[in-house]
């Protein structure tokens, strides 16, 4: 196999950390030869450890695709409202793509990319990930096998976990629907689609309800200042407190939140860090408005139901599901790589532990990116897992899901919203 040459748009924690880091473990297929990064440190990281020329490492999106073609490939991994205009360019360029999801939080933006992505000749690739896990394609797997019967309904949970929620949707990025898009398209665009994936039919209706009930100045702690290092005397009974919060993500956990706010982890720069940094305020006294919880239910041309329900208080972050058929019945939890099957007619139960790879997502990143480059590599002649043309409709429902929320939970038809 060539080797695959590739730009990167936004090294952030996706783009540099999750999918980039594959050209770094497997040299021999995948180089990047230019970057684009706002945050000057980020930027200058990447270069360095890509071995970017200075001259191709830019500050912004724009400024790399408005030159000729200079790789095979783009990971477009900016904000969510960036990556329409960015994939457009790309496009007349002539790279293969892949974006990170929400491809778009824009409607008609979502129409049209699928109408390119029919007509283009390379690949347009989405990350949604979970359709590489081992998990879910061994779902996938025995629910295809008919081990259950004929799927019935399916009750699916998305954990956010509350310190995910604090960090990514009220101090981070991702806060407000209006800069970037409403939670349940970006949290739960993922799984919109492996939904879809597993029932096989198209979604013909949904309502859905949810709120922000939780981070938001009313309940704000008497006296909590706006950041957290500026004597706050909560800190022993919050769970947000940003120090120990940060601090223990290094210790307890992989790091990788800790260093969003400072490249260097060290409990010194963390400190210096979050006296000004976005993530060091306190979650009651941010400008977020993304709903901290909400359920979405699902009818399926086919018949089958689904639900789902995304909510932030939680203490892991992990994906359960429970899949209910005429025979029997699957049960399951991604994180734990775990899936139990029970026969109804024999009674028996068999649990299955499921083979992962390393990495986010139980090495779904990982599978993505290989199968990526793969397909990059041969010319793009065979049609991706996550292809542009599978995964608008998920975004389509989380958006019908987002109106029909705001609408009081009003029922949304599918066909109406495709339109």
């Amino acid at each position: 196999m060539k080797q695959v040459t590739a730009i990167l748009l936004g090294a952030g924690q996706r783009g540099a950390g999750a999918y980039a880091s594959y050209a770094l473990d497997h040299p021999d297929e995948l180089k990047f030869v230019g970057v684009a990064e706002p945050r000057q440190d980020r930027r200058q990281e990447f270069e360095q450890a890509h071995g970017i020329p200075p001259e191709n490492s830019v500050s912004t999106d724009m400024e790399l695709l408005m030159r000729p073609r200079m790789a095979d490939c783009v990971l477009i991994c900016t904000q969510d409202q960036m990556h329409f205009e960015a994939l457009q360019l790309a496009v007349e360029r002539g790279y293969h793509i892949l974006c990170e999801k929400p491809i778009s939080p824009v409607q008609n933006e979502l129409v049209e990319i699928a109408r390119i992505a029919q007509s283009y000749d390379k690949v347009i690739s989405i990350c949604h990930v979970l359709r590489y896990s081992p998990f879910f394609r061994q779902l996938k797997q025995l629910l295809d096998s008919g081990a259950i019967g004929q799927l019935v309904s399916i009750q699916h949970i998305e954990s956010v976990g509350y310190w995910h929620m604090a960090h990514s949707f009220v101090r981070g990025n991702w806060r407000s629907k209006s800069l970037t898009s409403p939670m349940i398209l970006q949290k739960c665009c993922h799984d919109m689609d492996i939904l879809l994936w597993l029932v096989g039919s198209h979604c013909r209706r949904l309502s859905s309800f949810g709120d922000l009930m939780h981070f938001k100045k009313d309940n704000a702690p008497p006296d909590a200042p706006l950041y957290c290092l500026d004597g706050c005397r909560h800190r022993d009974e919050c769970p947000y407190y940003a120090p120990r919060f940060y601090l223990e993500d290094v210790e307890e956990r992989d790091g990788s939140f800790a260093k969003v706010v400072s490249l260097h982890t060290d409990r010194a720069s963390l400190l210096e860090a979050l006296k000004k940094s976005p993530y060091g305020r306190c979650v009651y006294h941010c400008d977020n408005d993304v709903v901290d919880h909400q359920l979405v239910n699902m009818e399926f041309e086919n018949g089958v139901t689904a639900s789902l329900t995304m909510c932030a208080f939680t203490n892991k972050c992990e994906r359960i599901i429970n899949l209910m058929g005429t025979k029997g019945q699957l049960r399951g939890n991604m994180e734990e790589n775990r899936i139990t099957l029970e026969d109804f007619a024999t009674g028996n139960c068999t649990t299955f532990e499921v083979k992962t790879a390393k990495g986010a997502h139980s090495g779904s990143d990982v599978f993505m990116m290989k199968e990526f480059v793969q397909l990059v590599a041969s010319g793009g002649t065979q049609k991706s897992v996550s292809a542009a043309t599978e995964s608008i409709e998920s975004h389509l429902m989380a958006l019908a899901a987002e109106e029909s929320r705001l609408r009081g939970g009003a029922v949304i038809q599918l066909k109406e919203v495709s339109k």
